[in-house]
């Protein structure tokens, strides 16, 4: 059979054309984030300090990161409250290096910041940088504590032969940190290819390679770009440009992608590209786009597929396997 792909701007394109069973008016806009030096929002994350989470920038910026409110507004240090709004550089992160932030999660007061995009799946130095979450009205910098080093233990060659190890998503169940991939058509970074990978990280070695464990699998779920999981645990989202997953955990084991799934198919005109998703509570989620525009959604509002591999928009179906 012939192998098929699909492109973003075929996706917006057919989008509009087709008529789809989306739920714009259920993404509802709370907030956007007009700090300058936020210029491509690329994760966000509840932080320990109520009300606050922790976003950062896409690939090219210096590595720090910026703690908001739901409605975009910065949280500055109290040093900074008589200094212009725009002057705020964020809070540095030291000892550490920003080539390719894609998510960030949070556990047990340590924040995770996953430098792990790999458009052109030849990156061999990708891993997770730990930080202590510093208290966002009080400090203006902190230190990485380390890099943990992670390797897909299916890629062989660097870029590999099927494009299937670009990353842009990571969460946190359980005592272990998840990887959620995104699949490119290879030789093609801007075309994309059905289907995600869910992987488990079960070291965290940071003298060599931790080697990732392969978990999962779900071929509907394509062009995943962010996750998180429930405050209480037991719902994973997982965002895609064009629908929101939420997944039930598991009864055993970790196989969170073939357990029963609630789903949002969303207007790309109304929301565009979507980037991060974080939790407010256990009913509800905020997520975020490229152009720093804050969306909630209730669990309340999502439809429940009888199976958990739900077929993807009929408009897409002509650029998939």
């Amino acid at each position: 059979m012939a192998e098929r792909h699909w492109t973003v701007a075929s996706l917006a394109t057919w989008c509009a054309l087709m008529s789809l069973p989306i739920f714009a008016d259920a993404a509802q806009r709370v907030g956007e984030v007009t700090h300058p030096a936020v210029t491509e929002l690329s994760g966000i994350v509840p932080s320990s300090f109520p009300g606050v989470y922790w976003i950062h920038n896409d690939s090219g910026d210096v590595p720090r990161l910026f703690a908001i409110r739901a409605d975009g507004s910065m949280v500055k240090p109290r040093g900074y409250a008589n200094f212009p709004a725009d002057d705020w550089p964020g809070f540095a992160i030291d000892n550490a290096f920003h080539h390719d932030w894609e998510d960030i999660a949070i556990a047990d007061g340590m924040l995770y910041v996953a430098d792990v995009g790999n458009n052109e799946n030849a990156r061999r130095d990708l891993g997770i940088y730990l930080i202590a979450e510093p208290n966002p009205l009080y400090v203006t910098r902190a230190r990485a504590m380390s890099f943990v080093p992670i390797r897909y233990p299916d890629q062989q060659r660097f870029p590999a032969e099927q494009w299937h190890f670009d990353c842009e998503a990571i969460f946190w169940s359980d005592g272990r940190l998840y990887f959620l991939t995104k699949h490119r058509m290879p030789n093609k970074a801007v075309e994309f290819d059905a289907g995600a990978k869910l992987y488990r990280l079960n070291s965290m070695h940071t003298d060599r390679e931790n080697v990732l464990e392969l978990v999962d699998t779900n071929d509907a779920v394509t062009l995943v770009t962010a996750a998180d999981v429930s405050p209480d645990g037991r719902r994973l989202a997982v965002l895609t440009y064009a629908r929101l997953w939420i997944f039930e955990k598991p009864r055993r084991g970790d196989r969170w992608l073939s357990t029963p799934a609630r789903i949002m198919d969303f207007d790309w005109d109304t929301t565009a590209q979507i980037e991060a998703v974080g939790w407010e509570s256990n009913d509800a989620l905020l997520m975020t786009n490229e152009g720093r525009e804050i969306f909630r959604i209730l669990v309340s509002d999502l439809i429940a597929p009888k199976q958990s591999n739900a077929p993807a928009h009929k408009a897409l179906q002509p650029w998939m396997h």
